[in-house]
């Protein structure tokens, strides 16, 4: 029968979040109820809040999240009850054109659960990424639920689900980062700081991370980063070069999702090089580069989404890394909070002081 549980929703645009009682209901066929164990406060939660996904408010918000499935409708066969997954927004259809040419890590068609989980008085809720975490439990395609080793820390597994995801593909399944390869990472916050960690683990000969402040070069540092840029007092085009003999950086990837940032990436970077956009810009940006220079420069130009991961393939390999040490995880959780403090850990985010704030249930 439905459960009632307590989770944190935004009711209207700017509004602070609040606590409410949601109803979920029992998974129908291709669903599951997910006991949710922790979850990440992510920016796209507070894009949410702010209005600027879309305005079907009220939104259930958080989707960062790793949990215990307690039950799955018809037909399921990815995941039983009592298996430890990650959520994830990417559960691909099998079934439209990118799946059917064998990639569906660029599934067209993903898909949520049907039903809708409500308030107390029936009205529907939005879960944001179509998962909605910042709840005691939620409701799921089985598709978003992706099994990995039980022994992992639930706080740092569920990371993946979102931000540390598309920082590491970025770097490793969209900019194709290789032994020995120089790269650039503009923008340290959590995707960037992730970014760089990517690229360690790719085997790059030369790490720039580049920002606007000390503190959050000193941690990239401490995550992989060969060389720091504070592009505050310093061209970071000039030093991105002076760093390589010159030349620019084979893989510049781009943090911030911002104009000016972007073409700092687009020049900072060797001819034939890779650019990768994995900053989350706002709709009314804009670019204007030489179209000769394009042409000029050669390589590509790639835009990174949810780091262009599988999550059934890349979920379970990235554990195993955590597992043995080589992945730090951990390093992305700042601090664990309980539900009722997410409105204060988006000024946190907000003020750049954090990586990650995660909710523990």
């Amino acid at each position: 029968m439905p459960q009632q549980v307590q989770g944190v929703i935004a009711r209207a645009k700017g509004a602070a979040v609040e606590i409410a009682t949601i109803t979920v209901p029992d998974p129908g066929p291709g669903e599951a109820v997910v006991r949710v164990q922790a979850c990440g406060v992510c920016h796209t939660d507070l894009h949410y809040r702010e209005g600027g996904v879309n305005d079907e408010f009220p939104f259930l918000l958080g989707h960062e999240a790793s949990g215990i499935v307690e039950s799955v409708g018809e037909g399921v066969t990815e995941v039983a009850p009592g298996d430890f997954v990650i959520l994830n927004w990417r559960a691909v259809c099998g079934e439209c054109r990118a799946c059917e040419r064998g990639r569906p890590q660029y599934c067209f068609n993903t898909h949520n659960a049907k039903q809708r989980m409500t308030l107390e008085d029936g009205t529907e809720l939005t879960p944001a990424l179509g998962i909605g975490a910042f709840a005691e439990k939620t409701l799921v395609a089985a598709g978003q639920c992706t099994k990995v080793d039980p022994e992992a820390s639930p706080a740092a597994a569920g990371l993946l689900g979102c931000g540390v995801m598309a920082g590491i593909g970025a770097a490793i399944n969209t900019g194709n980062v290789t032994r020995g390869d120089s790269v650039a990472v503009i923008g340290c916050g959590g995707v960037g700081d992730a970014a760089v960690m990517g690229a360690r683990l790719a085997g790059a000969s030369k790490i720039i991370a580049v920002d606007v402040e000390d503190r959050k070069l000193d941690t990239a540092r401490g995550l992989g980063a060969t060389h720091t840029v504070n592009s505050r007092t310093t061209d970071p085009v000039e030093a991105i070069r002076g760093l390589t003999g010159g030349f620019g950086a084979d893989v510049v990837i781009e943090a911030v999702g911002r104009p000016e940032t972007y073409e700092q990436a687009f020049y900072a970077r060797d001819l034939a090089g890779t650019v990768v956009l994995v900053g989350v810009p706002t709709p009314e940006m804009r670019v204007d580069l030489p179209l000769i220079d394009v042409f000029g420069r050669g390589g590509a130009l790639k835009s990174s989404w949810y780091g262009d991961c599988l999550p059934s393939r890349d979920f379970p390999m990235l554990i195993d890394l955590y597992r043995q040490g080589r992945l730090d995880l951990d390093a992305f959780v700042t601090e664990t909070i309980a539900l009722d403090e997410v409105e204060q850990a988006f000024t946190k985010m907000h003020d750049g002081d954090v990586l990650r704030s995660v909710v523990i249930l």
